[in-house]
């Protein structure tokens, strides 16, 4: 417990950091949320313990509205039930500068594997399944998102049918580890793990 007390202040101590920095320097902030300690050069990694996505406070704690250029999510919105969902969303909105953007990556409720599914699933069996409230699809995500505001590009995602969708997108963007691109798991171009991706973009005016 007290090795992951030091931990997280260390996190923190290096979040305040990076965000004196990037002031200091007028750079573009670019945040990763519940991420950690992992982030790509030019991204600022944040823990839940310190900065609730929920809380419209929480983010005023480091932030003013319209300030942040970009948002990475990997597999944290499925964590959330769905009036906290809501909230997180806006928070992303009021936060983002015009024109800035929210990169999301969530499990493919629409994945056709039964296996992939039982691992997903809120209380499934796999790996932090237990804590999970919601499966998405990729049209009940981008309704959530297009309802808040935002304009919606899916990158990678099953559709109802069953059919797979991928675009080729840019990890210097916003980097997702589990996508059909980049998860090792992936080989021979067969899809045994993927999630939703969507850049949501907040509308320049």
């Amino acid at each position: 417990r007290n090795a992951r007390y030091v931990l997280n202040q260390f996190r923190y101590i290096r979040f305040r950091y990076a965000l004196k920095r990037i002031h200091s320097n007028q750079k573009a902030i670019s945040i990763v949320i519940g991420a950690s300690g992992v982030a790509d050069k030019e991204w600022i990694a944040t823990e839940q313990s310190w900065l609730d996505i929920t809380m419209y406070y929480s983010w005023l704690k480091f932030f003013i509205p319209g300030q942040i250029d970009r948002i990475l999510a990997e597999h944290v919105l499925e964590h959330l039930d769905p009036s906290e969902t809501i909230q997180a969303i806006r928070n992303f909105y009021t936060f983002l500068r015009p024109g800035g953007y929210i990169r999301i990556a969530v499990p493919d409720g629409n994945h056709p594997s039964p296996q992939y599914i039982e691992n997903v699933r809120p209380g499934g069996t796999g790996a932090g399944a237990l804590d999970h409230k919601v499966l998405f699809t990729y049209s009940s995500i981008e309704e959530i998102f297009r309802n808040e505001g935002f304009s919606v590009r899916g990158l990678e995602y099953f559709s109802e049918s069953g059919e797979f969708h991928a675009l080729r997108w840019n990890p210097e963007d916003g980097m997702i580890f589990r996508s059909y691109l980049h998860d090792e798991r992936n080989m021979d171009g067969i899809n045994a793990y993927s999630s939703i991706i969507i850049d949501a973009h907040k509308p320049k005016v």
